[in-house]
């Protein structure tokens, strides 16, 4: 086999993937690439990723970073794990500090909606530092799992232990939301270290966070430097050359669907396990036994704003559409008078006719990241519509479909969602357990959507939420927070030193009363 640096690339040459296609270079990408360059060729779809050598650096440099930083974590206390998130927690409270970030981040926002970029996201408010700095407080109050015994086995003269310990290097892409950096450090507390790269929108903010909070805290605990590491590149060919390096021990990626599933693709051909969080929207259903009250406040708390478990598709009972339809739209006309405006509905077109005349002919003022437009308040969907997530500014956005019952919906949930989260309004109990084990999803409830989130619900600020889109999960939740992420080694403690597997091997007594058995979370695997 010879084995030769590529140099170039020309306009049309194949280059094979999936073990038997071929994908033609275009014109773009034969221009762009320089001799030392990279070429990443994705080998579910064949995507051509072309990463400049500059960029490579930039993510080796990170990412190597953050390697030597876990060489070194063995020797950190976990109380130097809590004093560093304590650290944190305190820079981000000090108002100077705070005041630089903010300026930061008001120039990201600006940037950003120049260019007709989202803000929902990217702007710091009140509400985002104190959530920060509440999630920073409970990683350090919480207790480290290094070395915890998980599992004892005692046989005669020997006994084997199954202990936690650090998985490595945690690779974390994220969209531009500056809340994430304390969701990330939370990796630190098993012990861990993390390489992040942020979304170009918000890498001001992010530079900021990691001067004036993040490696102040690092060096006042006492911590490896780069044990917390900022992949500082806008481009997301950064994001590529981090998840193609050999040295990560798991890539976590979360944002948009088709960029999520492009770097789980480059991640897992290296090699490296994946755990994406990517595709959203929460579905609500009203079964004919739904309180229509219980209803109507159910989805006007789904909509407060815009992030992955906001609500994106409702489904109502046929039976009872004449109650629980104008309990719907209700709802979410105040839910767009809650954020200022008004409400854009797509309907499926086999149940436009269910609407009132007055919403079919109404106009809203739709706010988008590039302005305010004039758009028909309702539009029709075909059914595979309802697999649309919408993402919205200012102005609430959701689909809705009339179905026989809670069956159907469940069916269409299976069909069209990406298997993540959803809601049954129904008085019947029998309803609601036939409801949860028809539906393929990871996050049940019987209310609002919004709860779906780890601080929110498990007091423990979350790397991300999975869904079963792309299969269920092995041996852990949804939920993928910083103590979630761990490995397994087996420790033996031998008593008989005359122990030989040649020996016939005496009887393993039955388990004593005092065995130590501890079952908690497994490793993180994807």
């Amino acid at each position: 086999m010879t084995v030769a640096a590529l140099d170039k690339l020309e306009v049309g040459q194949p280059i094979p993937f999936g073990g038997n296609r071929v994908a033609r270079v275009s014109a773009a990408l034969a221009e762009q690439f320089q001799a030392g360059d990279s070429l990443i060729v994705v080998q579910d779809t064949g995507a051509l990723l072309h990463v400049p050598a500059a960029v490579q650096a930039v993510a080796d440099r990170a990412v190597g970073r953050a390697h030597e930083a876990f060489r070194r974590m063995g020797q950190v206390s976990d109380s130097q794990i809590s004093r560093f998130f304590e650290a944190f927690a305190a820079r981000l409270e000090d108002e100077a500090a705070w005041g630089a970030i903010a300026a930061a981040n008001a120039q990201d926002v600006d940037s950003a909606r120049a260019r007709g970029r989202s803000t929902t996201r990217l702007a710091v408010s009140a509400a985002m530092r104190r959530d920060m700095i509440a999630g920073l407080k409970e990683w350090a109050a919480a207790e480290g799992a290094r070395g915890r015994v998980l599992e004892r086995i005692d046989h005669a003269g020997w006994s084997l232990e199954q202990v936690a310990a650090p998985l490595g290097v945690v690779g974390f892409v994220f969209e531009g939301r500056p809340n994430v950096f304390a969701d990330a450090t939370g990796v630190l507390r098993t012990g861990n270290t993390v390489v992040f790269r942020i979304g170009g929108d918000a890498l001001g903010t992010a530079k900021a966070i990691v001067a004036e909070a993040l490696d102040p805290a690092l060096a006042a605990a006492g911590l490896p430097e780069g044990a917390a590491s900022l992949v500082e590149s806008a481009e997301h060919a950064a994001g590529w050359a981090m998840f193609a390096d050999p040295r990560l021990s798991l890539a976590v990626a979360r944002g948009s669907g088709p960029a999520v599933a492009q770097l789980g693709g480059v991640a897992r051909q290296t090699g490296t396990p994946v755990s994406l969080h990517g595709t959203g929207g929460a579905w609500l259903v009203a079964d004919k036994s739904a309180d229509a009250a219980r209803f109507a406040e159910a989805v006007y708390h789904s909509l407060d704003r815009k992030v992955c478990n906001t609500l994106n598709v409702c489904c109502i009972a046929r039976e009872r559409a004449d109650e629980l339809l104008p309990a719907f739209l209700d709802a979410i006309a105040r839910a767009g008078r809650r954020r200022g405006g008004d409400v854009k509905l797509h309907v499926v077109e086999a149940d436009l006719s269910a609407l009132p005349a007055d919403w079919r002919k109404a106009r809203a003022k739709v706010r988008r990241a590039d302005g305010e437009h004039d758009e028909a308040a309702v539009e029709a969907l075909p059914l595979e519509g309802l697999a649309v997530e919408w993402e919205w500014e200012d102005t609430p956005e959701l689909s809705l479909a009339l179905v026989d019952g809670a069956e159907e919906a469940a069916a269409l949930f299976n069909r069209f969602s990406p298997h993540f989260a959803v809601s049954l309004i129904a008085e019947d109990e029998l309803a609601q357990k036939r409801f949860f084990e028809a539906v393929d999803a990871p996050f049940v409830g019987d209310g609002f959507t919004r709860w779906v989130d780890g601080q929110y619900a498990l007091n423990r600020p979350e790397l991300g939420l999975s869904n079963w889109q792309n299969g269920r999960l092995l041996a852990r939740g949804g939920v993928l927070a910083g103590d979630s992420v761990f490995t397994v080694r087996a420790r033996v403690r031998q008593t008989d030193l005359a122990l030989d597997r040649q020996s016939p091997s005496p009887q393993s007594p039955s388990p004593k009363s005092d065995q130590h058995v501890v079952r908690g979370s497994g490793p993180a695997r994807s």
